[in-house]
Formats: structure tokens, sequence, C-alpha cells
């Protein structure tokens, strides 16, 4: 199978899956419409189909059929895709955009779930000759809902019954890359990622007597002023912290004194000991400001994604079967980690494995200009969907052969 070209007509499937999904986006862990989408296009094909209790996930067996080895000794090959979207307003232009008025897929996951489809229906025709077997990974809330660790919670990672000897996954960008371009990097690629919600409480009530109140507004001022200083000075500037406050919230007319203010942290760390420090710190300085200013702040860790770390044989076999399956240089190294956070990480923290981006830029566009993913008028090309889905199966299918 490695290297064959696609058959039209699958190409075609994708295409309409990926618009169709990309129609009908859904958000979170609980993606019913997009679920059964995804059991609709691998009906019919030989897979060990289950779906999750906790979220919406589909997880997929597929049994190669000329392992030699016994089923307890045949290896495993995880190869994953997120499903859901963000919650955003298209404004895209495209003729297949949202129909939902605040939904939109805006980091390629429908993409990401047609090559996934692709890469079954490809292993499942060349299912005699894989040398072990291929779990099929579509998950639910990666956009900061911990999709990937509670589908491990929920045991993909055991599927086929036994641990895979490693896992893949191909992430799209609107730019950054041309079409059909890959990068890559050994080691960490992906910054880790934490959410914080803040609540600062004090006491509210008539504007006309805050000296009998605890206002909890200059406090929340003062935090977000005080915590940007603290990420610029506080840290290495080669171990990096990036920390934004990205929400602030009190109060309801221009005269009441709220009770609460929120704010929202966003902090991305690209090693152990950096985030550690800037956890800890964090909570430190809102409560020496909240003491100075007499009011209480509690502070709840809504997100927490590990670094995405790519190992270095896994990144180095991904390499080489670029080169062999899509041909030479196509894949770029990237010499620094890059700033997005992925929950693929919770994966590759379990098993060895590689992320890949694959340039998605419309080929009439410039990537260099183009709109990133997560904004609203990012527009991903069906031109790599055939690319995607013959890349993963050719991981899947090269790597099984490598363990076998």
């Amino acid at each position: 199978m490695t290297g064959r070209e696609l058959d039209p007509g699958l190409v075609e499937d994708l295409v309409r899956l990926r618009e169709d999904l990309h129609r009908q986006p859904e958000l979170g862990l609980e993606l019913p419409r997009t679920q059964a989408k995804v059991l609709a296009a691998l009906d019919g094909l030989p897979l060990e189909i289950s779906t999750g209790t906790g979220l919406s996930s589909v997880t997929a067996v597929l049994r190669g059929g000329s392992a030699d080895a016994p089923d307890g000794d045949r290896p495993v090959v995880l190869l994953r895709a997120d499903m859901d979207a963000l919650p955003l307003t298209e404004t895209s232009g495209v003729p297949y955009a949202s129909e939902t008025e605040g939904r939109m897929h805006a980091c390629g996951h429908d993409l990401h779930t047609a090559m996934l489809v692709g890469a079954a229906r490809l292993l499942a025709r060349g299912r005699d000759g894989l040398h072990g077997d291929v779990v099929f990974m579509f998950q639910p809330g990666e956009e900061g809902h911990h999709g990937a660790r509670l589908m491990i919670e929920e045991g993909v990672l055991d599927a086929a019954g036994r641990r895979p000897v490693a896992a893949y996954a191909v992430h799209v960008a609107s730019s950054m890359l041309s079409s059909g371009w890959l990068l890559t990097r050994k080691g960490p690629l992906l910054a880790g990622g934490d959410v914080l919600n803040v609540t600062v409480r004090g006491q509210g009530g008539h504007d006309s007597q805050p000296h009998l109140l605890k206002d909890p507004v200059p406090a929340a001022c003062e935090m977000t002023l005080a915590l940007q200083t603290f990420a610029s000075r506080g840290f290495d500037p080669f171990d990096p912290v990036l920390l934004s406050v990205g929400s602030i919230h009190a109060g309801t007319a221009a005269n009441v004194i709220p009770d609460e203010a929120e704010l929202k942290i966003g902090i991305r760390t690209f090693g152990p000991a950096a985030k550690a420090k800037v956890l800890g710190g964090v909570t430190q300085v809102l409560e020496g400001v909240a003491a100075a200013h007499g009011v209480t702040v509690t502070v709840d860790h809504a997100m927490d994604y590990p670094v995405t770390v790519v190992d270095p044989a896994e990144a180095d076999f991904a390499a080489g079967t670029v080169e062999r399956v899509l041909g030479p240089g196509r894949l770029v190294w990237s010499a620094n980690a890059l700033s997005p956070s992925e929950d693929f990480s919770f994966v590759l923290n379990e098993v060895p494995g590689a992320l890949l981006f694959l340039g998605a830029c419309p080929p009439d566009r410039d990537p260099a200009k183009a709109s990133f993913n997560h904004s609203p008028d990012a527009v991903f090309g069906n031109e790599v969907l055939g690319d995607g889905a013959r890349l993963l199966a050719s991981l899947a299918e090269e790597r099984l052969a490598s363990a076998g």
C-alpha cells in the first residue's frame, strides 16, 4: 500500500466528509452528530469499534491478517484525529462554512477526522499485509477539555489488547507552511498549556460608599499588571514563559461595586521546571495582591496540558516515511519548539511517537500572510486530504513492519 496513488473516489469521499463536518461543528466532549458521521464513514470496514462512555469518542481496531506472531506478541500502532471545533463565528467565506453561529472548525479538526477515515479505509484494503494491529483514535475535546486524557482513562491505549509501540498524529496548519509541506521536531515540539480561572471576592455595594466596601475590581486590575511583571522578569528568556490574562470581567452597572471579579489566565511553558515555578508563582502573586486589598482569591486549574514531546527515533522514522511516500524535500525540521499546545501530549507521555504539522494553506494564498489556526477567517484546503490519509496509513503500515 505504501506510496500507492489514492483512488479518486476515495478522495472525493474524504472531501465530502470534511465539508459535511465543517458545516456542522460541535464543541467539547459531546459530539453526537460528529460521532455518527464517523461511524457511518467507517461502516462496512473490518474494524472492532467502540464508543466512549464519558465522551463522544470512537475507537476502532484493525487486526492485521498476516502477522505470524501470536496475538499477544503482535505490535500495535495508534493513529489519532481530534474532532471538536472552536467557539468562533466563521468569516472564512467558504461555500461549506459553518451553519451554526458561534461554532467553527477553525483548527482543522474536520480535516484530521477525514484523513483518519481515509487511513482506515486504505489500511483495511491492505489488512492481509499488516504485521500487527492499528488503533484509530477519534477524539473529542482537544480544545481545552482533556479529551485525550479521558480516552486514555477509558482504555484507548489498550484497545487492541496491547500497548502501542508507537503513536502518530498529523495536524494541519492554515498558514506557516505551504500546501503539502510538513514540519516536526525532535524533542519538545509544542508548549505545555495551562488555564487558570481566578475569582476575586470582595464586598460589593453602592459606589457612593467605597470606603465601606471591598472592591474586587482594582485588585483584579493590579493582579493583571503584577502577573505581566512576574512573567517577564521571573524567568530565563531562553526557557520562556508566556502568560496572558485573556479575560477579565466584573460587575453589571456603573454605580454598583460588584462582589466578585473574574480573570482567565493562559500560560504556556516548555519544561517541567518552568511550569512548576510559574504555577506556584502565579498563586503567590494573586494571594499577595489580594491580601493588600483586603479581598480573597481562589484559583481553579481548568486546563493542564503537558509539553508535546516527539520521540527522536520516531521523528526520524516519520521523516523517512514522508520522503518515501510523499517525495523528498517535503519535510522541514523546526529549530525551536512552537508555542501552541496539544493534548496529543497525553498520548506521547505514554507511548513514543510523533506529531507532524501539514501545511493546508490553499495554493492560491501566501502562507506567510494567511490567517493562522483559531482565526475566524482561517481557511484549510481540501488538497491535502489525500496526502494526509496516505501518510497516516503508511506510518502505521511501515512501523508495524519494522516492529514485527
